[in-house]
Parts: C-alpha cells; structure tokens; sequence
C-alpha cells in the first residue's frame, strides 16, 4: 500500500555533482532536503525537549520501535494519538524498524526466516519480531515515515551469508509492504549487501520493482573501514530511483555526510552528536574540541563564535568546561544544543551552496576548516 500523503519535489540538482535540493511534504509538515535528522530513540532526543529541538531547526526526528515496544509499549504510544501527540513534537517523525537491534543485539537473538527473536534487556523476556508484528507495531506508533523490517548484518560477514541475508530481508521487505495499512505512512525499503556491489545491486532492483515510498542504504558505519563505507554508499545511491527519498542510516560524521550529499543522498540520522555531547566532545567549525581539557577552565570566550546556537550564544567555554566537569546535566544539554545545531546549519549552509551550483568548494571549505579528514 503506498502513501498518499507523501511526495518529494526536487527543486534543484547541483550542475557539478549528484548533489540536490529539493523538499519533502509529509502529513506533519514540509522539510527542507537534504537534511540531518536528531534521534530520539525513545521518543525523546537525550537532555533536550523536543521544544528545544524544533528550535534547532530540525525537521524530521526518529524514534525506535524495538524500545518503544518495550518501553511504555505501541498501544499506550497509539492511545496518546501517536508518537507526536505522546511527545508534542511539532513535526514530522520516522521510526526504525527494529533492523539496527537485529545487528546491536547479536549475542541475545535468534534469526529465523519467520522474523527474530530477541530477550527483552528489562526483564528477560523473549520478544518475536516479524515484518508483519513490525507493520502493525509501527502503525500504532504512527511516525509518518517508516522502516522496513531487515537484517543489519555484522562486518566483515562472507559474500555467501549476505546473499542469504539480502534474500531474507527482500521476502522480509515483501511482507512489510503486504502488510501495511495505513494510507498516511510513508514505507521505506532498505537496501542491504555489505561490502559486495552485485549484492548491493541486486537488493536495490529487487526492491524498486516492490515500489517502496523511499529507499535507504543500510548496514553502514558498523566497524568497517573508512574506505568501505565510502564504497558502499556509491554502489548503492547510483542505483536508487531519482523520483524517490534517498536516506543514509546511522551517519553522523560531516565527511560521511558530504560524500552521501555529493552522491544524491537526501537525509542522514545519527545518534554521534548528542552522544559525543554527553561526553564533552563538541564539533566546531574549527574541528573537534573536548570541553573537558583544562585550558578551557579559563576560557571566555564562546564555545564557536560562528555558530549561532543558544550554547554559543549566551555561555563561554569556562561554563562549559565548570559544568561537565561537575556532570552536571545542565552541561550536556548545552553542549547537545550546540552539536544538534552545528549539524543542523550545515545542512542549512549545503543546501544554500546545491542552490548555487557550489557545493563542492563548500564541502572543501568545511572541511578544511575542521581539519578532520572524518569530521567529527
């Protein structure tokens, strides 16, 4: 069952590169592409309100159906009138499907070719998923974008395991789409195949004759070489649909989000920002700081003066530095603000430079200035 209420406009296609801009209209709003989406795994995005995160800029913001299930569970989340209403965020939502778990949770599950199953980390439970409990889990949530049920498998994996993996996830992605019932939600398929470009070809045909809403490269940023990410985005995006949402999962480092940029990629997600946040790490527009070092404890300067978040705004460095080190919760918090708002007006600044026909030096000029070959 395909959405009726989603449709993507591309408006602009840089003439140097892959790069375009274009936007989203979904049933809680329009959203500029491309964008970087917060995570809020349980429908919160740690230390911050989702007021706060609007404030940001933000436009689409996740949240996870494995521990939503868990954790208040779908139909409390379905008795609020969806995850919006039960978190009051003012803008459109996505939910993962429960895939990433099937790779994070390797040691406590079992797969089969019905779906898998997982012992709940609360109590001990066994919890089964398949893409038909997965549909139906995501339906009471109500997020006006959704994932696909697939495997997130482990790197390295030989190129045998993978084709049986692909082969599951595409009857899996078959069974989600049989499944679906609700005319307001946006479903995505996922195209999987690790390292091995025929596979990844082979997922990416397969699920386009299934005519998802939107399609996502998965099975990225999992522990595998730097050069191998890279390689994966390229045999996946080239083969992709132009007409359709291209979404890299689970990235949140600036290099990797500027190669998927330069390839057609339109959104990105990742945890990174506030988690390094949490941890005093903070990403500038003059590279990577840690908060925590001392020669910040005298420091009154703000935390980036081209940056025009809250944080840099009205606190210096010294504050900073005096909070995280007293862990207070304050502190991580500011420095949340500052890494979700760093991320969010990059991609502000890229879409201004795919508009003009620039992205490419403005990749450069980011770049350089950060001094970090992988941008985080």
């Amino acid at each position: 069952m395909a959405s009726k209420n989603i449709e993507l406009e591309i408006l602009h296609v840089d003439k140097n590169c892959g790069a375009r801009y274009g936007i989203l209209h979904t049933p809680h709003g329009d959203v500029e592409l491309p964008m970087f989406m917060p995570v809020g795994t349980q429908a919160t995005v740690k230390a911050l309100s989702p007021e706060q995160v609007k404030d940001l800029g933000s436009g689409i913001i996740l949240a996870n159906t494995y521990h939503l299930a868990l954790r208040p569970g779908v139909d409390i989340v379905a008795q609020a009138g969806g995850v919006q209403k039960f978190m009051n965020y003012k803008g459109p939502m996505l939910t993962d499907s429960g895939g990433f778990q099937v790779f994070s949770l390797a040691e406590t599950r079992k797969i089969k070719e019905e779906g898998v199953t997982f012992k709940n980390p609360i109590n001990g439970n066994k919890e089964f998923f398949s893409p038909e409990i997965v549909m139906d889990y995501e339906a009471k949530i109500g997020a006006d974008i959704i994932m696909a049920f697939d495997e997130c498998v482990h790197y390295p994996a030989t190129r045998e395991y993978m084709k049986n993996s692909v082969d599951r996830t595409l009857r899996w992605a078959q069974r989600c789409k049989d499944s679906k019932v609700r005319e307001d939600q946006a479903l995505f398929g996922i195209v999987q195949g690790g390292e091995f470009e025929d596979l990844r070809k082979y997922c990416a045909d397969a699920l386009i004759k299934m005519d998802f809403d939107g399609y996502a490269i998965g099975g990225t940023s999992i522990g595998e070489p730097r050069e191998v990410e890279y390689q994966m985005v390229e045999y996946t995006a080239k083969y992709l649909p132009k007409d359709k949402p291209r979404y890299l999962m689970g990235i949140g480092s600036l290099d990797m989000i500027f190669d998927g940029i330069e390839k057609g990629i339109d959104m990105f997600d990742c945890v990174l920002p506030t988690r390094i946040a949490r941890h005093a790490t903070l990403m500038t527009s003059h590279g990577r700081i840690n908060i925590l070092n001392a020669k910040y404890k005298d420091d009154f300067t703000p935390l980036d003066p081209e940056c025009d978040c809250y944080t840099c705004k009205n606190y210096t460095r010294a504050y900073l530095h005096h909070l995280m080190k007293c862990n207070e919760s304050f502190g991580k918090t500011l420095c949340s603000i500052h890494n979700l708002r760093f991320l969010i007006h990059t991609m502000e600044q890229a879409r201004e430079a795919i508009k003009e026909d620039r992205f490419l030096e403005f990749k450069e000029e980011v770049m350089t200035k950060f001094g970090n070959k992988r941008g985080f």
